[in-house]
Parts: structure tokens; sequence; C-alpha cells
């Protein structure tokens, strides 16, 4: 906490639960039938995705900007333009975060807010028609 301000990346116990969080969001996509839209978005290997996700992850919430770092700033939608992002790949990829959260952050109140925030998200990375 900073200046009584909660940062949801030490509220949820920092690197490694944010660690914890990508890859129980990539294990659950990659083994629930019904997120096989979203996960066949992705490569075979999932190493990758999950090392940049929990960089993403990292400075998302308030931890260190290790994605920036790394790769510059995140451009999210300019980075995910070239996969078909509808309604249904955005639930089912909501479909996984939602589980990986119920699952790391105990925390209902952080737990919600972080649930909209990611929502919020996923609905801005759309990019097909409704």
């Amino acid at each position: 906490m900073a200046d009584g301000v909660v940062i949801p990346y030490e509220a949820i116990g920092g690197a490694e639960a944010t660690q914890r969080l990508c890859d129980r969001f990539y294990d659950l996509m990659d083994s629930l039938p019904e997120a096989a839209e979203v996960r066949a978005l992705h490569p075979p290997d999932l190493r990758g995705s999950r090392d940049k996700f929990a960089d993403f992850l990292s400075g998302w919430l308030g931890g260190p900007q290790l994605y920036i770092e790394k790769y510059g700033h995140p451009r999210l939608r300019m980075r995910h333009i070239r996969f078909p992002i509808g309604d249904q790949v955005r639930d089912q990829w909501m479909l996984c975060m939602r589980r990986a959260l119920a699952e790391v952050v105990d925390d209902v109140v952080l737990r919600e807010a972080l649930e909209r925030a990611f929502s919020g998200v996923a609905d801005h990375m759309r990019n097909q028609p409704r």
C-alpha cells in the first residue's frame, strides 16, 4: 500500500502470485474445451505467451514494468489486431481469467475489481463485428 492506495500487485502477493495467476490462466485455456477458440489463436507451445503475459501483468497490476522494459509500450490492440477477436473469443478469455482469479485471489473485493478491469480490457480487444 502506497499512501493509502492499494496496489493490486502487492495485494495479491507480488511476483509469485502474479506468476500463479498467469500460469493458471494458461492452464485453463489449454485444458477447457469451452476455451478452444481462444486457445487456437495461441501457438502450440504457450511458454512465450506465459512469459510475456506475466511480464505484462506485473506492470498492469502496479508492480515492476517488466513488459515495458523488455518490449516497450504494450499497445495491446495493435499487437492483437491480427487475431480475430469477437464476443465469443472475448468470453472464452474471460472464462479462463475469472476462474484463474477465483483460484489465486482470495480477497473477494479485489478479485471483483480485477475481474471488472480485465473485462474492460477484453472488451477493448474486440476487433470483429458483433
